[in-house]
This record gives structure tokens, sequence and C-alpha cells, in this order.
């Protein structure tokens, strides 16, 4: 009996170390503000710089791509936004620089904002 136990105990191991592995996020670089379209940080990652953003202008999000995870890998606040054309009718918040990881947005982001320091 003890035997048989010991197989079942590895391949469970195994599925679970299996099950995490592919579940690792993608990685947010330094200076890039990421997004995914899963909580957790799951699904293709949506990344925003200061290459292809200009601060202090909206950023809306691709068309059918909305946020539920973010990341602020930039040294500067970014506010994300409930609607594409960053309106303040719905929510939004601003996240410091630096380091600022959310698994769980508080609502769908379809918009950001980079701002100057």
């Amino acid at each position: 009996m003890k035997i048989l136990a010991i197989p079942v105990v590895i391949t469970a191991w195994l599925l679970v170390a299996t099950a995490t592995a592919t579940a690792d996020p993608q990685p947010c670089e330094r200076g890039e503000f990421c997004v995914w379209p899963a909580e957790s940080y799951e699904g293709e990652v949506f990344r925003a710089a200061l290459e292809n953003t200009n601060p202090g202008e909206c950023a809306p999000l691709p068309e059918g791509f909305d946020a539920r995870s973010f990341a602020n890998r930039t040294k500067r606040p970014v506010t994300v936004y409930q609607g594409r054309d960053c309106s303040t009718e719905g929510e939004f918040d601003t996240y410091p620089g630096g380091g600022t990881f959310v698994p769980e947005a508080p609502y769908v982001v379809r918009g950001l904002q980079i701002w100057d320091n």
C-alpha cells in the first residue's frame, strides 16, 4: 500500500508544479506600465512606456482590450480610467511610480495617463 502512495504523491506534486509554472505572469520591465486582461496578471500583456505614450495625454487601451490587473514600473505616477477617453465621469485613480502592483483592479481599466514627476 505504501509503494502505491509514493507515485500518487509525486504525480500530484508534478501537476501542481506544472500548473504553477504555466501561470507565471509575463514580466513588466522597469520603465513600463503594464496591463493584463485578467486578474492576477494573466493573459497577453499590453505595455505603455514613455517611448510610445506622451506624458499628460490620454492613452486609450486598444479597442476590445479591457484590463483587470496592472503594474506601474515607471518612475512617474499613472492614472487609470474606466473610460477609453480618460473621462473623469467614470472611475479613475492615480498610482505612484516605482513599483505599484495591482493584481485585481477595482474596476475595468480602458484608458491611462502617465504624468510628469
